[in-house]
């Protein structure tokens, strides 16, 4: 008599099992990336800080600006912390963490449970999702937004308990997701699926048109101050829409995708490590293009191909928003992972040993690019030079006592919100005439006669590791 496996006890389990390693992955990742990796703050991160600052939430005007629902949380987070790196990145690092459990509820609806869990513990430790979640800027919102558009949707569609709060939830996301540039090609993904696809048309034929009225309405509210920032302001709608005030370089565009995509022996050269995926990945997610072009009917296949198609001629012209791409690159890595493992099986329908060692190789191959994956973040983050150089550790080594700092024009906006939330601080692009002061490694550029230097704090840099110089006034 043979062993029935189902009889285990890890067995029956092996979801609940696979999901509590999720969780306690993600978390402790979070914190990770959040805390140590890459552990500084990048010019863009200083910039958001900047642009945080100057929001006015009693001003309708000011409103209308793009990445509005990161602005107030960061704004929300700096006035309860402080300015400190913490405070900076913590929205990306709450927002990362309701996508990550979106995307997983979303694999579980799409995909059979064995799959789900395979390509979540791929999403969540790729070397972009982790640099996303943990960076100080709106990118988060990219995943976060197509995340929950599409989970809202497949609960409508699905006509999971509690409709009528999925469609206003539904309106409210689609109508905050358009302050963030690009986000709208997710919407049009989803209205053009289900204007083709007969099967979603029924759903939507079928749908009590009072809630609908309602939830559009709430929509419009929500979306008013950026309706009316374009209406005074066109190009703001440019940007919205992702379109460039001037002409790219096509070709220098489509080689900069390229280096993105599949330059797996090409050196970064920005903050973001590249590619966004590994090899191993890249070649499941070929196998998952196969299998959608041959499932092409479904209404899941209906839309990836909609929203792929939307994507591409945006991204020839904004090669750098890589981060819109990562929720279709999951799917497709998804059905790849499916159309794999559906192939061993229909090799052993009925050889249960056989289909219990297909997995052997499976796990091999999902633990390989976890690692790997954990591994191109890590590393390249704290040792690859081009990269390393691209973020600032001189906000957490800024002395703590403070009074009088010295930074150049540039560096002035973002000290000045440093000030602002430091009490006892002043900024200034030149010295005071007496006392003791903190110069900026890039303001030191002249001699202080009648200061003398008390101390230099140092970063663990191995060049410019001088980052401010304290100057006491001598006797």
């Amino acid at each position: 008599m043979g062993i029935d496996i189902t009889s285990f006890y890890i067995y029956r389990w092996r979801y609940y099992l696979g999901y509590g390693l999720i969780a306690l992955l993600l978390i402790g990742l979070l914190i990770f990336a959040g805390l140590y990796t890459p552990g500084g703050l990048s010019t863009q991160e200083m910039d958001i800080v900047v642009k945080t600052s100057g929001l006015d939430l009693t001003s309708i005007t000011s409103l209308a600006i793009t990445n509005l629902p990161f602005h107030m949380l960061q704004l929300a987070s700096i006035n309860l912390f402080g300015v400190t790196e913490f405070s900076i990145k913590l929205p990306s690092l709450v927002l990362a963490l309701i996508s990550a459990v979106g995307l997983i509820l979303l694999l579980q609806r799409w995909f059979k449970p064995n799959i789900a869990v395979l390509a979540s513990i791929i999403a969540i430790t790729t070397g972009q999702f982790l640099f996303i979640a943990q960076n100080g800027t709106p990118g988060i919102l990219y995943v976060l937004w197509s995340v929950c558009l599409l989970l809202l949707g497949t609960l409508i569609a699905k006509k999971v308990k509690y409709q009528m709060l999925w469609q206003i939830l539904f309106f409210v996301v689609a109508a905050l997701s358009l302050y963030t540039p690009l986000s709208i090609y997710a919407l049009i993904a989803l209205a053009v699926a289900t204007l083709l696809h007969p099967h979603l048309r029924f759903i939507v034929r079928q749908m009590p048109k009072a809630p609908i009225i309602f939830a559009a309405l709430l929509g419009v509210i929500i979306a008013l101050p950026l309706i009316l920032g374009i209406l005074r302001t066109p190009e703001l709608g440019l940007t919205i829409l992702g379109i460039p005030t001037t002409w790219p370089n096509i070709l220098a565009n489509v080689m900069l995708l390229s280096q993105q995509y599949v330059g797996f022996s090409l050196q970064s050269t920005t903050g973001l490590m590249t590619p966004v995926f590994g090899l191993g990945s890249m070649l499941i997610i070929v196998f998952g293009v196969y299998k959608l072009i041959r499932t092409r009917e479904s209404t899941q296949s209906y839309l990836i191909i909609i929203w792929l198609i939307c994507l591409i001629p945006i991204l020839v012209t904004n090669p750098n928003f890589t981060s819109v791409t990562f929720l279709p690159l999951v799917l497709l890595l998804a059905t790849g992972l499916e159309s794999l493992l559906g192939y061993w099986y229909r090799l052993f329908p009925l050889n249960p040993y056989a289909r219990l060692a297909g997995l052997i190789p499976l796990v091999v191959l999902v633990g390989v690019l976890v690692l790997s994956g954990l591994e191109r973040y890590v590393y390249g983050y704290h040792y690859d030079p081009y990269t390393v150089a691209n973020f600032s550790q001189d906000l957490s080594l800024l002395p703590k006592n403070t009074q009088h700092l010295v930074v150049t024009n540039d560096e002035l906006p973002f000290y000045r919100v440093v000030a602002d939330h430091r009490k006892g601080m002043d900024v200034a692009v030149t010295a005071p005439l007496t006392g003791t002061f903190t110069v900026s490694h890039d303001a030191n550029t002249t001699t202080y006669p009648t200061f003398k230097i008390q101390r230099i704090v140092t970063s663990s840099a191995s060049v410019q590791a001088d980052r401010f110089y304290v100057y006491k006034k001598t006797n």
